[in-house]
């Protein structure tokens, strides 16, 4: 079984309905550890040897977050400024990360259709991730496609229940590693694998 860490980061988790209930349905699943960082610095102060500890004991590495202005909020991208150090996750001798797996859950207020080339945001989900990507690269690590909940303002209840589903879903797939990472590469988003695939 794979150890799970989700590296969650929400400055306003109590407003975020979505968020709220992704991680609620998953409390309990065996292996996943939830590591939500505004709790835990609420004055941004990092425990880098704790967080690096925490690292260490797990095979699977979700950045979850909302996506704010095209990227995660500040905790997220201070947590990888220092817990990410040359010399351990990455540089020639920084291999304490190596072929971990890692990806972004998302929730993002637009439709899957603004983030197009030709709409409104101009740029793709994906090709606004670009700089998690080089740096699970960086770190030697193995990018998967990201989970994303799109247009959450607009998701009716049965519609929120499905991606709430599809997120435990996954979680079960990584943590008995029924993944082939080549295979889900293929598609935009792990959401996308997780609808095609037959065993759902």
């Amino acid at each position: 079984m794979k150890k799970i860490l989700i590296v969650f980061a929400h400055p306003r988790f109590e407003k975020s309905r979505t968020n709220r209930l992704l991680l609620d349905n998953i409390e309990g699943e065996p292996g996943v550890v939830l590591n939500d960082l505004y709790e835990q610095y609420p004055d941004f102060n990092i425990d880098v040897e704790r967080e690096t500890a925490l690292l260490s004991e797990h095979e699977v590495v979700i950045w979850h977050h909302p996506f704010y202005m095209y990227s995660a909020p500040a905790m997220l991208k201070q947590w990888m400024d220092l817990v990410l150090e040359y010399g351990w996750a990455h540089g020639s001798q920084g291999n304490a990360l190596k072929d971990k797996l890692v990806f972004n859950a998302l929730t993002a207020g637009g439709t899957r259709q603004v983030y197009l080339p030709d709409a409104r945001n101009r740029f793709t989900i994906r090709q606004f991730l670009a700089p998690f990507e080089q740096t699970a690269t960086l770190c030697k690590m193995i990018y998967l496609p990201p989970f994303v909940v799109h247009g959450t303002h607009l998701l009716t209840d049965e519609e929120l229940a499905e991606h709430v589903r599809l997120y435990r879903l996954l979680l079960t797939r990584l943590s008995n590693n029924e993944l082939h990472v080549e295979t889900v590469r293929q598609y935009e988003y792990l959401n996308d694998w997780l609808l095609m695939d037959k065993r759902q």
